[in-house]
């Protein structure tokens, strides 16, 4: 960034630790077992990489309210990966597996979009 400006996208700090969210989520499903492979993990990572997805072609887009309407949607998706982990949380297999990092990142994200949301109002 030059002179704390964004520039792009990538200059967003919600942005990046929505990245951060992506890589940590695939560390994750690593350790899902194989019959959810092609189930719940697939799901979770589509949905996991739609948020910085919105949020980076939201910012492209040009206008305040396209903006708004992507960071929405990114924010949606959060919400929509919360509830798979809590589904993933409620399978037996999963007791043994650290969700700390994801849950974490998420929530921060969260916030941070919550905070970018009402400041384009």
């Amino acid at each position: 960034m030059t002179n704390n400006t964004i520039q792009s996208y990538k200059d967003l700090r919600v942005w990046q630790k929505s990245m951060d969210l992506v890589i940590a989520v695939y560390a994750l499903m690593g350790n899902y077992p194989k019959s959810e492979l092609y189930v719940l993990a697939v799901h979770t990572r589509k949905t996991a990489i739609s948020i910085p997805s919105n949020i980076a072609e939201g910012k492209m887009r040009g206008t305040r309210k396209d903006y708004r309407h992507f960071l929405l949607t990114a924010f949606a998706s959060g919400a929509e990966l919360e509830t798979q982990l809590l589904i993933a949380k409620r399978l037996s297999w999963s007791k043994n597996l650290n969700f700390s990092e994801v849950d974490q990142l998420l929530d921060e994200v969260m916030r941070m979009l919550n905070v970018l949301i009402a400041k384009l109002v």
